[in-house]
């Protein structure tokens, strides 16, 4: 017999997933209930009005996709991108890529526009593109936490208006810590996870999708043989390439027909809930200048501790951030020593910025000014008992001070 499940109490500092809310830790323990019973449906109706605010929207399709925030990407784009149809993609980091592998299995007609590692494209970048390659559907990442960037995304939304192109964001890593700001910024569909700043649990994907992307979707709407009505009419474009990714189908879950497409994953949905409604409780405006403290502060801390950051600063991230390990110290031995010296856990990197870089997080229920000065507090005693010459104390005195302001 295995014994009971009793992890260590890690303090998770990399690039997500980060500790959970205790909120949302005690929502989850609450029973399940039948999946169409009215206080089950009721319960459905508040998280999406809660995920309208946390994504700043006023759109009617917002609401959740049982699985990881890579189900909301692969949602999202099985579900707006026809086989063979054209699709743009902005490429400046590993979750770029992911995009593209994605649209190769769904058959699209794939197009860059890469950028390198570590920098971000301008509006007039993606507009040459769009106009070069005439996309249906154009696609970015919000905050890619490969390079630690956050992608610029006012007026993106107009230029696809402009130019008929249905527009994507992955916010996985920014919702919640940065505004996501869907209407605003006039995208069409936009999807987050709840394992980063929204400081819950991965395994539930926020997503929501303007009225012109949900008419889109539901030209590709085939209801399956076994709930069919007698009255179901197909859509008349290409049938959605997935069952259990067809946003036709959620959507009609998640509206007031109750088409019986799935069973919510019923403790996922307490948890975005909760993760919602503390987030509107601390307010947008107060939660994003939490994080932008915290990512400010971690900076400070580790330029005074003599060591460079990866990036460009004017689009950093403000909840990660990238760190390059000095030449001469070994990366994966001070992650290492980290996480069973001081039960904190710092994020590797990957592609060409393998054992080239940290990633420190600092988001969500983490994204405190204890826990950040903890952080570099144990960062620097591993530094120097490695060997590395620093300013012993400067780190924490640095963002100790960036929060004093």
């Amino acid at each position: 017999m295995f014994e009971q499940i009793d992890p260590p109490s890690r303090l998770l500092m990399g690039p997500g997933p980060v500790n959970v809310h205790p909120r949302v830790l005690r929502a989850m323990t609450a029973d399940m209930l039948g999946q169409f019973d009215p206080e089950m449906t009721g319960y459905m109706n508040q998280t999406m009005a809660l995920y309208r605010q946390v994504f700043m929207t006023e759109n009617r399709w917002t609401f959740l996709i049982d699985g990881t925030a890579r189900a909301g990407i692969e949602a999202a784009l099985v579900s707006l991108v026809e086989p063979g149809a054209r699709l743009l993609i902005l490429r400046a980091g590993r979750f770029g890529l992911l995009l593209s592998e994605i649209a190769q299995r769904i058959g699209a007609d794939i197009r860059t526009l890469d950028i390198p590692w570590g920098e971000v494209a301008t509006l007039e970048q993606i507009e040459a593109a769009i106009v070069e390659h005439r996309p249906q559907v154009f696609a970015a990442i919000h905050g890619d936490t490969s390079t630690t960037m956050a992608q610029p995304l006012d007026g993106v939304g107009a230029i696809c208006r402009r130019h008929d192109v249905l527009s994507y964001v992955d916010a996985t890593a920014t919702l919640g810590g940065m505004a996501v700001a869907t209407d605003p910024w006039g995208v069409d569909v936009v999807t987050g996870g709840l394992q980063k700043c929204m400081g819950g649990p991965p395994g539930s994907s926020p997503i929501t999708i303007s009225d012109r992307a949900a008419a889109h979707i539901m030209a590709r709407r085939h209801v399956e043989a076994g709930i069919r009505g007698a009255n179901t009419q197909d859509g008349s474009r290409a049938r959605i390439g997935s069952n259990y990714f067809d946003l036709a189908m959620i959507m009609e879950y998640w509206s007031e027909k109750r088409l019986n497409h799935h069973t919510e994953a019923t403790s996922m949905l307490y948890a975005a809930r909760e993760a919602a409604r503390i987030m509107v409780e601390e307010g947008l405006e107060t939660r994003f200048a939490r994080h932008r403290a915290a990512g400010a502060a971690m900076c400070a801390g580790l330029r005074a501790m003599g060591l460079t950051l990866y990036g460009q600063d004017a689009h950093r991230m403000t909840n990660v951030t990238g760190v390059v390990i000095p030449d001469g110290v070994d990366g994966e031995r001070v992650r290492t020593r980290m996480r069973e010296e001081f039960e904190i856990e710092i994020g590797t990197a990957f592609g060409p910025l393998a054992g080239k870089i940290w990633r420190i997080g600092a988001m969500g229920y983490n994204a405190m000014k204890h826990k950040v000065l903890i952080t570099l507090g144990a960062l620097d005693a591993v530094l120097a008992a490695e060997g590395y010459p620093l300013p012993r104390g400067a780190g924490v005195d640095a963002a100790h001070a960036s929060y004093q302001g």
